[in-house]
């Protein structure tokens, strides 16, 4: 048996199986001391370990998170689209959570409003969007078609008005309104001879279709007035 420390030069006793000094094998194999870890793994893998299970762990409940709320991000409703600005600073109505019949009579009312303040501009912006929102109303009774005639009129768009007083006075030629809007569309067309021939039939048929106190006459009581006057050759009443 060895005298003395292969690896250390240390003198031996007679007994044990290590060197009292750096605990090098006696007989000089490189074999494990006792309580060393072995060589094959890294002193810091017990500790890295939990770590890591910690760190995958959170990564699963962050996925699992952004998850559940693209989801719901996915099964939510639209926001609305923010209204567009209109000419002159004005902005365009919110009518993305009206019915088709409340979007037409908010945009036909917002049309006739900027006539009146005479503010073209804006009238050239929102009469299309108006337009638009009658024709999606199919089918169209007579008093859209005359809403939407009257939006050619004060659009300058002369061939809307005509095709919608045509319809009108197609299906009933005494109505007021297919009257009124045939006589104003022939007067914005410049049509003098069938302005006079619309105004002659809407004073003849006054009394008997004011009798029958259509709803369309109700609504538009204040223009069958101002256009009677017209077709009188008086002035408008004023505002």
């Amino acid at each position: 048996m060895a005298r003395h420390c292969a690896q250390c030069g240390a003198a031996l006793g007679e007994r044990g199986q290590f060197c009292h000094r750096c605990g090098a094998p006696r007989d000089g194999r490189a074999s494990t001391a006792p309580g060393a870890r072995p060589s094959s793994i890294p002193s810091t893998t017990s500790n890295v370990l939990p770590w890591s299970v910690a760190g995958i762990a959170l990564l699963c409940l962050l996925a699992f998170i952004f998850g559940q709320q693209w989801s719901r991000n996915r099964a939510a409703p639209t926001p609305a689209p923010v209204a567009a600005a209109a000419p002159g600073g004005g902005r365009a109505p919110d009518i993305s959570q009206l019915s088709p019949q409340e979007r037409a009579d908010r945009l036909f009312d917002r049309v006739m409003t900027l006539v009146s303040a005479g503010k073209s501009d804006s009238v050239t912006f929102f009469a299309p969007m108006a337009i638009q929102s009658f024709e999606a109303l199919a089918p169209l009774t007579a008093h859209h078609r005359y809403d939407l005639g009257l939006l050619g009129v004060v659009s300058g768009d002369g061939a809307l008005a005509v095709a919608q007083a045509d319809t009108i006075l197609r299906e009933q030629p005494n109505h007021l309104l297919g009257l009124i809007l045939a006589m104003r569309a022939a007067g914005l067309q410049g049509d003098v001879a069938g302005r006079e021939g619309f105004a002659s039939r809407l004073r003849s048929a006054l009394d008997s279709e004011r009798a029958k106190r259509l709803p369309e006459y109700q609504d538009h009581a204040p223009d069958i007035e101002a256009a009677v006057r017209e077709a009188q050759g008086q002035s408008p009443l004023p505002k």
